[in-house]
């Protein structure tokens, strides 16, 4: 028992006691039982105001334990995210087995089975809102998962994904947006179980920091113009294309940065729902220095990296949502199109790229819903040179379909048969059929 409910049980109990009592029966001593009587309404008054000081010390000591805890005084901040175990087979061998990307050419080795288990996907992020005024409103995003380079599988580096800040002018339909967030180009996600979401796969656009600036404009009441663009980091790993080079990521050496652009239409279809099409594109150049015997810088060569798009997302009914986005490019690894493959050094040329994915999302039906899809990405051949060590892809193909069961409102399962086929260069193709199953629980 604890010392806050102590003293009002002993209280309680000697009250009862005092009650319960017998009175010595001395009915022909009225002084001696007034003197009896006086004593225990003093001792009952005594007891009242104790039980009042008692209930007193625990309704303040109640008040400071029923108060909330605080993140953050100034803001509201939302926790979110979930927990994903995927767990995955694949009758020959992809890259890189916990998410597919493309399957490995089968000249060596034809048919080997791999078999992959992972929760680095699981997410946590917070939301954060405000302080809100009669214009202004202002928020911001964390989010990070487990895919960030690990020494060993089961001891997986958290990964950054979004982190930025975004402050909105609802009189004037207008934001900025200032941080990492995903592409402006092609915004749509392939909906598939395999974390890639169709990247190397026909669908592009990935995360990277920006300053974004979005205009909405209102043709009609359910009809609205959206603008967006800014510059964005150009980003491509990428330090050692020439023998000898060593220069900081090329992307960085041109000086200035990427651009991005999207304008889209979102309006009612026959059966009222919100329908959006969307043409986007980027543009940014790279500069990479070349070095002579000695190590010396004696020059540089730019390469550009672009892209054109188109997304369209329409909702036919209440259970049946159609949506996809092409691209044509060229340069694209750094927006994971092109196979992964943007620069060939040798040809010393950007690598030329298009391709596109298309899917259809079933219900939900009850606690089911399904998706049905198909994704390409192709390179042009002329752009990359035959290497016999690593070969380059030419063309990289996925279809799926998937089906998700919810046995709670928070706790999913869901399965998903993909078949993936990779061409090459002078090098035997690969295919694949790869069974996922996903537990997930959001939160």
């Amino acid at each position: 028992m604890t010392k806050r409910y102590l003293g009002l049980y002993w209280a309680a109990a000697a009250v009862a006691l005092a009650w319960l009592a017998p009175v010595a029966p001395a009915a022909d001593d009225a002084a001696a039982l007034k003197a009896q009587n006086d004593a225990l309404r003093l001792r009952v008054d005594q007891l009242g105001s104790e039980m009042e000081q008692v209930k007193a010390t625990l309704a303040e000591q109640g008040r400071g334990n029923a108060a909330p805890s605080v993140l953050a005084k100034s803001v509201d901040v939302q926790v979110y995210g979930y927990i994903k175990l995927d767990a995955a087979r694949d009758d020959s061998r992809t890259s890189v087995g916990n998410f597919a990307r493309w399957v490995e050419s089968e000249g060596a080795v034809k048919n080997d089975d791999q078999f992959s288990m992972t929760a680095n996907q699981t997410r946590l992020g917070l939301l954060v809102s405000g302080p809100t005024n009669t214009s202004l409103k202002t928020s911001g995003q964390v989010e990070i998962d487990f895919y960030g380079n690990g020494a060993a599988e089961n001891k997986p580096d958290p990964m950054m994904r979004l982190a930025f800040l975004k402050a909105e002018w609802t009189d004037l339909n207008f934001s900025i947006l200032a941080g990492q967030t995903y592409d402006i180009i092609s915004p749509l996600v392939m909906p598939t179980v395999n974390y890639t979401v169709g990247w190397w796969q026909g669908d592009i656009g990935y995360r990277r920091p920006q300053i974004r600036l979005t205009q909405g404009v209102k043709l009609a009441d359910d009809v609205e113009l959206k603008l967006e663009a800014g510059p964005t980091r150009t980003i491509t790993d990428r330090k050692f294309v020439y023998t000898g080079a060593t220069d900081i990521d090329s992307g960085a050496d041109a000086g200035f940065p990427t651009m991005q652009g999207r304008v889209s239409l979102s309006f009612p279809l026959f059966n009222g729902k919100a329908a959006t099409i969307g043409v986007s594109g980027h543009w940014g150049q790279e500069e990479e220095n070349t070095t002579n015997t000695l190590g010396v810088t004696d020059g540089s060569h730019d390469s550009s990296t672009w892209s054109g798009n188109v997304d369209a997302r329409l909702p036919v009914t209440d259970w049946l949502l159609f949506q996809g986005e092409g691209f044509v490019g060229k340069n694209l690894s750094a927006y994971l199109g092109g196979i992964g493959q943007g620069f060939d050094a040798v040809l010393n040329k950007g690598i030329a790229a298009h391709g596109g994915w298309a899917a259809a999302t079933l219900g939900p039906w009850g606690k089911w819903q399904f998706n049905l899809g198909a994704g390409i990405d192709e390179v042009d051949e002329s752009d990359v040179s035959a290497n016999a060590k690593a070969p380059p892809r030419l063309t990289n193909a996925v279809v799926f379909g998937n089906g998700s069961y919810a046995l709670t409102g928070n706790l999913q399962v869901a399965l998903e048969l993909s078949y993936l086929k990779t061409t090459y260069k002078d090098a035997p193709d690969g295919d694949d059929w790869r069974q996922q199953l996903a537990a997930i629980y959001k939160f």
